[in-house]
């Protein structure tokens, strides 16, 4: 089978997977060192600390080998090692992603202009699916927030909706009779989910240009969210003022809504969300296990945004 293989990302926009070990550890030693001048904290290390607490956790990297290897991605197959498998004929160049609904300065976008309009920086995510395994990916990307300033929302628009791709011949999972899905993909977010500076859209991981298998070549990256609702090989974001239906609320309203919000103290119908199995551990029991975060450890940047609201809910 023919492969296509993206150019890389220049060196110059996106981080070198080789150092992300030792940012993280300078990071961690300087935040940790406290570096003092005249009068307590330089503004340097109080940049480093908000920095680590936001983008970044002191968590063991998933193995890339596993980050490529091990995905949900529908359009490709069931079974999770399928997208690293039949993937190799997808092609992610060229590519647009087209902006619209009720925004003031609609257009459809090349990725590498995009690129280049917001260079890529790095994140380290926290990712944990709804199937209660999780994984800690280091993320290359740019805040969602960015291109929504760009294309300028309406007063009107209270949610963000995204479609992602549509081509068989090149997708084996969206092609036969029977389907798992229907297609295409889709997913929202509420505005002011999309404008959290968490809210990413990835174009890369560990240095290197997004992998086919990962979502090539821009996909969602909302990490206090169960898995589900990053998705993949976005093709079109929409501004709406009435809140959009994702695929697997469709798909299945009994069990998967609108927000999934990551909650230990809410299980899924058919399983415990409490703790989840890491990737890359080894195992499925002991050790492997970790006690599931309230809004995946991002409690702090977003529960302001559920005020008020039953977070026991389905999801």
């Amino acid at each position: 089978m023919p492969s296509y293989r993206p150019p890389k990302i220049a060196s110059s926009e996106i981080t070198p997977r080789s150092v992300y070990m030792k940012r993280r550890e300078f990071l961690t030693a300087v935040a940790g060192a406290g570096v003092a001048i005249a009068g307590g904290k330089s503004a340097v290390a109080d940049a480093l600390n908000a920095t680590k607490s936001n983008y970044t956790v002191d968590e063991k990297l998933t193995p890339l080998k596993d980050v490529t290897t091990y995905n949900n991605f529908y359009e490709f197959g069931l079974d999770k090692a399928d997208p690293a498998k039949l993937s190799g004929n997808f092609k992610p160049r060229p590519w647009t992603v087209t902006v619209d609904g009720m925004v003031s300065k609609p257009g459809t976008f090349d990725i590498d202009a995009l690129i280049k309009d917001f260079p890529p920086e790095e994140r380290v995510y926290r990712m944990r699916c709804v199937e209660a395994w999780s994984m800690v990916i280091p993320w290359d990307g740019f805040p969602l927030s960015a291109l929504l300033d760009k294309v300028e929302p309406l007063g009107s628009a209270k949610f963000v909706a995204f479609e992602t791709v549509v081509r068989p011949e090149e997708m084996p999972g969206q092609s036969g009779v029977f389907q798992s899905l229907n297609w295409p993909y889709v997913e929202g977010l509420r505005l002011d989910e999309a404008r959290n500076p968490l809210t990413l859209l990835a174009v890369g991981l560990y240095g290197e240009t997004l992998p086919n298998a990962n979502g090539a070549p821009i996909r969602l990256v909302v990490p206090w969210k169960y898995g589900f609702k990053g998705i993949k090989s976005i093709v079109r974001i929409t501004l709406t003022d009435k809140q959009p239906l994702n695929t697997w609320q469709a798909t299945n309203s009994q069990e998967y809504g609108f927000y999934a919000n990551v909650n230990p103290a809410v299980d899924h119908p058919r399983w415990s969300q409490a703790t989840e199995r890491r990737i890359g551990e080894g195992g499925f029991f002991g050790a492997n296990r970790h006690p599931t975060l309230p809004f995946n450890g991002y409690a702090d940047q977003v529960a302001s945004l559920y005020a008020g609201m039953d977070l026991r809910a389905n999801f």
